[in-house]
């Protein structure tokens, strides 16, 4: 893994908005092209990172280079990890599970009980921001499945943009896309996706911390439900 001749963060702005109204594909075959081996993508099985991992089985040998990573947080629903199990098989991918160094078991110990409930930032900083850090070090830019009408913070997101938290380009190929492209797509070529997403789950996260959302409520009002917590600080930005 080389990150010389990669595009300074000063480029990316414009390359960026060369981009903007581009086919998804296209984005992640320049992504692809550009980053080769310094490629890394981080997937939680929403449908969004589905769709991104079955664009890429079509992009040939080189894509299949790129280091695809699961936050296993030790909160995870049992359907999501079977659906790694199951896109592994049909494309071939070697999905890497991270964990944080501390175990579920041992944080919960040190903390007397579980805190998902009682400190969700930090619960969310210790079992996926901070392995997240520790995962991007050494790559030159992540994909990432985030829309931009997903939610207010991720608005502004550029689909190519120097991530300032981590060091590093982050590429959204899907930015542009709406809800009901992603399941036009789905639909179009067979995707496999997570079937908590049929009961009523539009965005899926840790098992204690996610419940389906009612009809005419946000599709991520499921997630954190109850408190003002709407993201789980992968993609803010400092």
């Amino acid at each position: 893994m080389s990150l010389t001749n990669l595009p300074d963060r000063s480029e990316l702005p414009a390359i960026s908005s060369q981009f903007d109204g581009a086919d998804p594909l296209d984005i992640l075959r320049w992504a692809v092209d550009t980053y080769g081996t310094c490629l890394t993508m981080a997937t939680a099985f929403g449908v969004e990172g589905c769709v991104l991992m079955d664009m890429l089985s079509r992009l040939g040998s080189d894509a299949r280079q790129v280091h695809i990573f699961n936050l296993d947080t030790g909160y995870q629903f049992k359907e999501t990890l079977e659906l790694r199990e199951k896109i592994q098989a049909r494309y071939g991918f070697q999905i890497e599970l991270i964990s944080a160094k501390e175990s579920r078991e041992q944080m919960e110990a040190r903390f007397g009980g579980p805190i998902y409930g009682s400190q969700p930032d930090e619960c969310c900083r210790i079992r996926k921001v901070v392995p997240l850090k520790e995962t991007l070090e050494g790559y030159g830019a992540w994909l990432s499945a985030i829309r931009r009408d997903q939610t207010k913070t991720r608005a502004n997101h550029d689909l190519i943009q120097w991530d300032n938290k981590y060091d590093l380009a982050k590429i959204s190929p899907l930015g542009n896309w709406t809800r009901e492209d992603v399941w036009s797509y789905v639909r179009t070529h067979n995707v496999d996706y997570n079937p908590l997403h049929d009961q009523g789950y539009p965005s899926i996260g840790c098992q204690p911390c996610t419940r389906p959302v009612q009809e005419g409520e946000n599709e991520r009002a499921g997630r954190w439900s109850g408190t003002a917590k709407t993201e789980c600080g992968l993609h803010f930005q400092i």
